[in-house]
């Protein structure tokens, strides 16, 4: 969910500038003819979903009568899951189904060579860019309310306590029957009116939340510092999320873990990694913890104690600014007869698996055809390994370029939400002391960080004034006041 704390209102200047940064990073604007029309031969051809080229699996199963539903953003059009839970005496029976883009888009053609360019849709305030054409990502393959779809759908056993039984995914056809807002999802679960799967989506999730502290697995509460566009201007904004959000979230790392432990067994595939950090950090946050008065007992490990810290308390915040640094190093590796030694998630605590974005992430849509082949007993297609040791290189340089866009369209609307401003006073959060005798700092209202000359305690609110804020350059600057 979105909370609103400061509006911009000169949307024009700001979608000119947001152009103008895509134009500065080379971010496309557009698909090619080519690419278009490949992409509306596909969605219009009368072969079924699976034939053309070289699949994993066999022909789609029939699953249209399975009352499945989708819960994301408000706005969103391009599906990537549906979910459909059963509860029964035993425990649960997880479907997740998973758009199938491989349906449309053939290996080597010119939409296939276009998102392994793009390797991610990149989302800016004012529109995003997709991975694929719209025909494909927002049309057919996406999974949308009364329209019947290919999918990847798979089936997740669990016990009573939530813990998985069983794992595996076929191919489909499916029919989602209601697209819902996590706030109306939300809704309907508090009120207690919400459909079987809704009420046991919470079940699950709380019960997938409490194996992931058996586990050690991390959760830090930081709020993400964002644009949205809300009824036609711009605000910054942090993420707050709702309960269902992360009970939903809890299905999709079901299923990457999953994903992972086939590739695992069958010694193929793509895992998401991330090393565990060196002991000199973990103690350097356990040092910020003791500095800033906050208790971390020896017995306590790092999951456990940034598990409740909350984003409303300027000590906690300043010290979830610095347990960010525990999870640095995402990677992702591939491997094909021998399963690599650092193949781990640390902050999952567990192997995984990108599968649940295909619409959105280049490489989902090669993680589920080699999951469709294991489970079927096959090798992988020949275009899933002849692409198989590149993505790890391929998804890094998207993420990059990912990072680098979102940095520069939150700095430029800080500017020109500030530039007329200067000279004005802030409460702003300490958040942590720089090397460069420089303090980072969080602002609540408007949502800014930023760095001041001079140093103060962490953890402590201060008042700073704003000195600069510059449009062109996408900067501002603060001093202590």
């Amino acid at each position: 969910m979105k909370r609103p704390l400061r509006s911009i209102d000169h949307h024009g200047r700001l979608t000119e500038g947001f152009a103008a940064i895509r134009y500065e990073l080379g971010v496309p604007d557009g698909f090619s003819a080519e690419v278009e029309q490949a992409a509306r031969d596909a969605t219009t051809s009368a072969l079924p979903a699976g034939t053309g080229h070289s699949r994993a699996g066999v022909d789609p199963v029939d699953l249209t009568a399975v009352a499945f539903v989708t819960i994301d953003p408000p706005t969103s059009t391009d599906l990537d899951q549906a979910v459909f839970i059963n509860a029964h005496r035993r425990g649960f029976s997880v479907l997740y189904a998973i758009a199938d883009p491989s349906s449309f888009v053939g290996p080597g053609g010119p939409i296939d060579q276009e998102a392994h360019a793009r390797g991610l849709t990149r989302y800016s305030p004012d529109m995003r860019t997709p991975l694929y054409p719209t025909s494909i990502s927002e049309g057919a393959a996406s999974l949308l309310a009364g329209a019947t779809r290919p999918a990847n759908v798979w089936t997740l056993e669990l016990d009573s306590h939530g813990a998985l039984l069983e794992a595996s995914v076929q191919r489909a056809m499916v029919r989602s029957v209601e697209k819902l807002s996590y706030a109306e999802a939300q809704r309907r679960i508090d009120s207690g009116d919400g459909s079987p799967t809704l009420m046991a989506l919470r079940d699950v999730g709380e019960l997938r939340l409490d194996i992931e502290r058996e586990r050690g697995g991390v959760s830090l509460s930081l709020p993400a510092q964002a644009v949205a566009d809300v009824d036609g201007h711009y605000e910054l904004v942090y993420d707050e999320s709702l309960p269902v959000e992360n009970w939903n979230a809890q299905i999709s790392l079901l299923t990457g873990m999953a994903a992972a432990q086939l590739m695992v067994e069958a010694k193929i595939g793509l895992l998401r990694t991330l090393p565990d950090p060196d002991e000199h950090t973990l103690d350097e946050i356990r040092l910020s913890a003791l500095s800033l008065g906050i208790p971390w007992p020896e017995s306590m490990n790092y999951a456990d104690r940034v598990r409740d810290l909350r984003p409303d308390s300027p000590r906690h915040v300043a010290l979830l600014t610095s347990a960010v640094r525990a999870l640095r190093g995402a990677d992702y590796v591939a491997f094909d007869g021998v399963v690599p030694d650092d193949r781990r998630h640390w902050a999952i605590a567990s192997e995984y698996a990108h599968v649940t974005a295909p619409l959105r992430r280049l490489c989902d849509r090669y993680t589920n055809e080699i999951a469709l082949a294991i489970c079927n007993g096959q090798r992988p297609p020949e275009w899933v390994l002849a692409e198989l040791h590149e993505l790890p290189a391929t998804m890094g340089r998207a993420r990059r370029a990912e990072s680098q866009l979102d940095r520069a369209m939150v700095d430029f609307v800080e500017a020109a939400l500030l530039i007329d401003r200067v000279g004005e006073s802030f409460a702003a959060t300490v958040t942590a002391n720089r090397r460069d005798g420089r303090s980072a700092i969080q602002i609540a209202d408007p949502a800014i960080t930023a760095v001041v000359k001079g140093t103060a305690t962490p953890g402590t609110v201060v008042n700073v004034e704003l000195v600069s804020a510059n449009l062109e350059q996408r900067t501002v600057e603060f001093r202590f006041h």
